[in-house]
């Protein structure tokens, strides 16, 4: 078996390693490979490995994005120090998601379901079931059109076009076009990402996620780093990092 990990931290890179060696003796270890546009490279330059050991957060990016493409299906166990990453990592290829610093008894159990996932996936009824299950689906993804929100004791109805933005501080508040700040029920911004128009809303930073039609201007600051102005929001400034300025500058003209 052959497993790539994907980690930006030398001494956690080696620890890892060290653990799989224990666990998985007769594995073949790659890597490490320390950035989104490194891992991306190896893996449309190698055989795809039979598992991937992944940290989510990496120097130029988030992990994430090398398997959201579908282009890479080897399944994946990621790491992180954060747990708002876990609704998006389970929609990408995910057999585990664990909790820095990583430990060994929890890899362990991942790695068991691992292989009972290969058990399954290599029985021919197994996957005829599956295929049966998924063949009623349709194709197009439906985004939400509309969130419940708190209005002190009152739940009402925000309709998606008229969301400016959501923001993470201690919940998650929806912001409208009028400048009202609404509370949620929502744990993560990851969870209600998913649920939004990528087209339409972008995750400029942890504590923000923004709608096109909202975006007044945007200009860069001496660091790299973009200030996108947003119409009837307070704050009315947010700021995008300088690893995702080009995604977003993409985004921005192509939407």
């Amino acid at each position: 078996m052959n497993i790539l990990i994907i980690e930006d931290e030398p001494l956690v890179a080696i620890s890892l390693a060290k653990m799989v060696r224990e666990l998985e003796p007769n594995a073949t270890i790659m890597g490490p490979v320390g950035s989104v546009r490194e891992s991306k490279i190896w893996l449309s330059e190698n055989p795809h490995p039979d598992l991937v050991l992944s940290d989510i957060q990496l120097s130029d990016g988030i992990s994430l994005d090398i398997f959201s493409s579908g282009q890479v299906t080897c399944p994946v166990i990621f790491t992180t120090a954060y747990n708002e990453y876990a609704v998006r990592a389970f929609k990408v290829n995910s057999i585990d998601y664990l909790l820095k610093p990583v430990d060994k008894k929890e890899l362990q159990a991942a790695l068991q379901k691992f292989h009972l996932l290969q058990l399954k996936f290599s029985n021919e009824s197994y996957l005829r079931e599956i295929a049966e299950l998924f063949s009623n689906f349709g194709q197009v993804k439906k985004f939400k059109d509309r969130f419940a929100v708190h209005a002190g004791r009152s739940v009402t109805l925000v309709t998606t076009e008229d969301i400016v933005c959501f923001i993470k501080e201690e919940l998650i508040y929806l912001v409208n076009k009028e400048g009202k700040k609404f509370i949620t029920d929502y744990r993560s911004l990851d969870e209600v990402e998913e649920l939004l128009n990528p087209d339409l809303f972008f995750r400029a930073n942890r504590q923000h996620l923004i709608q096109l039609p909202f975006i007044e201007s945007y200009r860069s600051d001496d660091t790299g780093k973009l200030v996108v102005t947003l119409r009837n929001a307070k704050p009315c400034e947010v700021i995008v990092s300088k690893e995702k300025a080009g995604e977003f500058r993409q985004w921005f003209e192509q939407s």
